[in-house]
């Protein structure tokens, strides 16, 4: 009797398909089964539909993962691939991340035909950007910059660049690499100056938590420090209630048995920011993460993530 076919869920962007197939990939070498043995099933989401206004204002990152969801609950498919960053930090009934794959590069891009860097931008230039912490960080690092609205994949963003929209926008560097596209960085933003957001660079696979038959497939291609690092990082998310309508940044690093934290909460308009360093050890991963985002959560106050 062959095996059974495994359904591997995904939005249908460049991106997503590209990860998709790295998670096929990494299966097939790890298991041994065939390529055809995973059948990657594509599922459009409410974020891939609405692209005519911010995220922060239509529902946040449930948007690029709801009906991807709502195919593994009623078992269209077996496993979903997601961007770590997109996944809210609370799952639905019945459903678990199972698995994650090695980090890749969690710095931003700065990309540019205009300038050489964030900062040798002329005041007045327009960066493009639809996340609510990058637009964040640029006002409190350029006030005199004009932030613009960018939606879209990496090739609609690229297009609008190309197209004068704005004179610069900022992309996830691990994104650019998985879709062969590392070329048209202009410069790497250092991660001290522009913390990531957390999950930035993170492959994850959500499965349904009754499932041992995928549990147990998914365990050869899982990543034990990644997991780490992304626990501690989404136990910090869960405590703000961060979401794409907050600006949050976060990045946990391994480093042998020990767990090194950075956190950043900004307002809306950049002008007031709180910052934490934290390190343990990595079985308290979720414990560090849960500490760091209470302290940034009293620090903030009332009303600190409150739109202008």
């Amino acid at each position: 009797m062959s095996e059974k076919t495994i359904r591997i869920g995904t939005r249908g962007s460049a991106l997503a398909l590209a990860q998709a197939h790295e998670t096929r990939d990494r299966l097939v070498a790890a298991t041994g089964r065939r390529a055809e043995d995973f059948e990657i099933v594509v599922i459009k989401t409410s974020g891939d539909r609405i692209l005519d206004r911010p995220l922060s204002e239509v529902g946040g990152k449930g948007l690029f993962t709801k009906e991807i969801e709502e195919a593994l609950l009623d078992r269209s498919i077996d496993l979903a691939v997601h961007s770590s960053k997109d996944m809210p930090t609370v799952l639905p009934d019945g459903l678990v991340i199972a698995a994650f794959l090695p980090r890749e590069d969690v710095r931003d891009a700065f990309v540019s035909s205009k300038a050489k860097s964030l900062a040798d931008l002329p005041p007045g230039s327009k960066i493009g950007t639809s996340s609510l912490r990058r637009r964040a960080m640029v006002r409190r690092l350029r006030p005199d910059l004009e932030v613009v609205e960018f939606r879209g994949n990496v090739q609609t963003r690229m297009k609008k660049l190309a197209d004068g929209v704005a004179d610069a926008t900022l992309l996830a560097n691990a994104g650019l690499r998985r879709l062969g596209m590392a070329d048209v960085v202009t410069t790497l933003l250092d991660t001290h100056e522009f913390l990531p957001a957390v999950g930035q660079g993170a492959i994850c696979i959500e499965a349904r938590a009754d499932d041992a038959a995928t549990a147990a497939l998914l365990a050869t291609i899982h990543h034990p420090e990644t997991a780490a690092a992304l626990t501690l990082e989404r136990a910090f998310l869960r405590v703000l209630d961060g979401s794409c309508r907050t600006p949050i940044a976060g990045l946990a690093r391994v480093e042998g048995d020990t767990l090194r934290f950075e956190g950043l909460i900004l307002r809306p308009d950049g002008s007031q920011a709180h910052a934490i360093e934290r390190s343990g050890p990595i079985a308290e991963a979720e414990a560090i993460g849960v500490a760091a985002g209470e302290i940034l959560k009293a620090l903030g106050g009332p009303g600190f993530f409150a739109t202008e």
